[in-house]
Formats: structure tokens, C-alpha cells, sequence
């Protein structure tokens, strides 16, 4: 299980679809650690992302082969005393977050940045930092954890 010293600085990123945009390696440069949510594409992309910080990653439902095998499609890890749950689809969580004293679940899959908060638990969504998908926004995010173990996440739209 990873573990991240708070506070810390967590670049999120998702569905890159094989395309890792300068804008987004700029955007994740000076992060204590990056979290992929899915649908890495390629497995350069995380030896990529790994000259920049730690690297926790999940396989997405486009990855595939030897190299996304061993990809776990879940990963909980802490951030200090914030314990953090990472999925591809959040429509696949099969656990009950707040009783299992998760308190960010983060996801990818949809391709639509979002942050809400749901009874004590924060939902992020980076959206998709690869190809465009529609007229949706290519975007990062990052989830700030202090030591107390209060969050806040926030996205970055990326200038492509």
C-alpha cells in the first residue's frame, strides 16, 4: 500500500488514451505524487509521469495487455490520516465509502471533471487529460491534504 506524508499535493490525471500532453506533465510538475485513474493507454505514460513523482495507478477499461495486468483495477492508500480510494468507473465502487473511513474517492472514466461531496466523502473526477473527447474539457485536478486530514481538491482546465 502506497503511503503519502501530509501535507501533500496530489496531481490527478485520467484517461490519457495513450497521449501524454506537455501541458499536463506542466501542470503535474512539483506534485508529491500522481494518481492515475484509468485508461493509461500506453505503459510509457506512467514511466513518463514517474520522473515527476510517485506514481498510484489503476487499469481503465482501455488498458490492456501484459503491462496493464498488473495494474490493479483498485488501490486505497493514505495521505496522512485521509485514506484515499481509487477506481477507473466509479460506477463500479463496491464498497461503502464512509463506512470504510474512505475519505476521497477519486475516478475517471466519464471524461467530465468533478468534485462534489457526498455524506463526508469527497468525489474526483480529473476528467480526460488525452484525446478531446466532444466539446469536453481536457483537465487535470489536484487534491491538497493537510495534516489534520482536511482536503481540498481543485481542477485545471489545460490549455491545448
Amino acid at each position: 500500500m502506497f503511503e503519502f506524508i501530509a501535507p501533500t499535493r496530489l496531481g490527478v490525471i485520467s484517461d490519457t488514451h495513450g497521449l501524454l500532453r506537455k501541458e499536463a506533465v506542466e501542470a503535474l510538475r512539483g506534485c508529491d505524487g500522481i494518481i492515475h485513474a484509468g485508461d493509461v493507454g500506453k505503459e510509457t505514460i506512467l514511466g513518463q509521469l514517474a520522473t515527476l513523482a510517485p506514481v498510484v495507478a489503476v487499469r481503465g477499461n482501455v488498458d490492456r495487455g501484459e503491462w496493464a495486468e498488473r495494474l490493479p483495477t483498485t488501490e486505497t492508500f493514505s495521505a496522512g490520516p485521509a485514506l484515499i480510494h481509487v477506481l477507473h468507473d466509479v460506477h463500479d465502487l463496491d464498497l461503502n465509502p464512509r463506512a470504510a473511513s474512505i475519505r476521497v474517492v477519486i475516478s475517471g472514466h466519464s471524461h467530465q471533471p468533478s468534485i462534489r461531496e457526498d455524506d463526508g466523502v469527497l468525489y474526483l473526477n480529473p476528467g480526460s487529460a488525452g484525446p478531446r473527447r466532444f466539446k469536453l474539457p481536457v483537465s487535470v485536478a489536484f487534491l491538497e491534504i493537510d495534516a489534520a486530514g482536511q482536503v481540498a481538491a481543485r481542477l485545471v482546465e489545460l490549455a491545448v
